[in-house]
């Protein structure tokens, strides 16, 4: 059986960076209703899945 790999998800109001299936409704850090930002990385440049991708994943 194999791990399933989780999304990392950016706040595009503060910035906060957290790993699950899918966006939560509400920012843990800012506690907003935001958009997310799927950051993470897809390609071995960045390290593959798993990984935040550099460039996506800093602050606004």
């Amino acid at each position: 059986m194999s791990e399933e790999i989780q999304t990392w998800w950016k706040c595009s109001n503060c910035g906060y960076t957290l790993q699950a299936p899918t966006p939560p409704e509400q920012c843990p850090s800012c506690h907003e209703k935001c958009a997310f930002i799927d950051v993470t990385c897809y390609t071995p440049e960045c390290g593959g899945p798993g990984n935040i991708d550099p460039q996506l994943g800093q602050k606004p």
